[in-house]
């Protein structure tokens, strides 16, 4: 079968200021989602799922999920805060949802092939989705609980009007990931050092280097199961802490080092760039015109 691509869209867009999922930055309308849609069927993707919220399911549908009518098979699906193991309930008080490790296990019903995993408000370029149907292709036709990361250089991630959030990663000699801890608010700082804060509150200078997680991950089916394992574990350790999130590169961490998988790094060649404040946008705009001038997209998307 082929692979599907499953889009994380369910975002509040906090910091942006709207639905920057819906937000066009093309000449002629297109959202950074169809580029990233357009990729994907080029690189051979078979189907494409949205995880959205049900509050803006209809304005999403037709401003968005309706563009790929007659192009590539389209599904939705909804992160809801009260979807939890048997036995769990959300605590009083909870307004927001438990992260994208949360987002991911919305699909577990919907999806029951390789899948790739991105956001829907960052842009990946081509060649990340050519290098993740490339390993999909490359595994045994049984094989169901590989997993696999495209990675990209801190450094070219980095936003000039706030503070992000990435996983910093660490690679052996094989190209194995070893290790990946999520940073938050991550910016480059007067001194021109770059710091973010660790999970354990610390604020501590990051490489700017870094080889990092921009949410590109590719899975193999079994990954629901895992992932529900360790969903319940988190629940159970903070689930009743109000602003606590349970992230796909902690989950993977897990994983790795609980001897359940291995992972290797797809270094990618291409550019990503992202929306999170409004004062991202003209530099994404002016990005995409680049790329249409050189050839890599068509003027207008079709």
């Amino acid at each position: 079968m082929k692979p599907t691509l499953l889009v994380l869209a369910a975002g509040m867009g906090s910091r942006y200021g709207g639905l920057k999922q819906m937000d066009p930055m093309g000449p002629h309308g297109e959202t950074v989602l169809d580029y990233s849609v357009y990729d994907a069927i080029r690189a051979g993707f078979g189907r494409v799922v949205f995880i959205i919220r049900e509050d803006f399911a209809d304005a999403f549908r037709e401003g968005v999920g309706s563009r790929f009518a007659g192009r590539i098979e389209v599904d939705y699906v909804f992160q809801r805060l009260d979807d939890l193991p048997p036995g769990f309930s959300v605590p009083d008080g909870l307004s927001k949802p438990w992260g994208t490790a949360h987002a991911v296990r919305a699909a577990r019903d919907a999806v029951h092939e390789h899948f790739a995993v991105i956001n829907a408000d960052d842009f990946y370029g081509r060649d990340a989705y050519v290098r993740a149907a490339a390993f999909f292709a490359s595994l045994p036709p049984d094989t169901t609980q590989e997993i696999a990361m495209v990675g990209y250089p801190l450094e070219n991630t980095l936003s000039d009007h706030g503070h992000v959030n990435r996983g910093i990663c660490r690679i052996d000699e094989k190209g194995f990931l070893t290790n990946v801890e999520e940073y938050l608010n991550i910016e480059r700082e007067s001194d021109g050092y770059v710091r973010g804060n660790a999970l354990d509150g610390k604020r501590r200078v990051v490489t700017a280097g870094s080889l990092v997680s921009m949410n590109f991950w590719a899975f193999g089916p079994a990954f629901f199961e895992l992932l529900e394992e360790s969903f319940t574990r988190f629940l159970t350790e903070s689930g009743s802490q109000l602003k606590s999130e349970c992230y796909i590169p902690t989950v993977v961490d897990h994983l790795i080092h609980g001897g359940h998988s291995h992972c290797p790094v797809l270094q990618t060649s291409s550019p990503w760039f992202g929306i999170t404040y409004p004062d991202d946008k003209p530099y994404v705009v002016a990005s995409i015109s680049k790329l249409i001038a050189l050839g890599a997209y068509p003027e207008k998307l079709s």
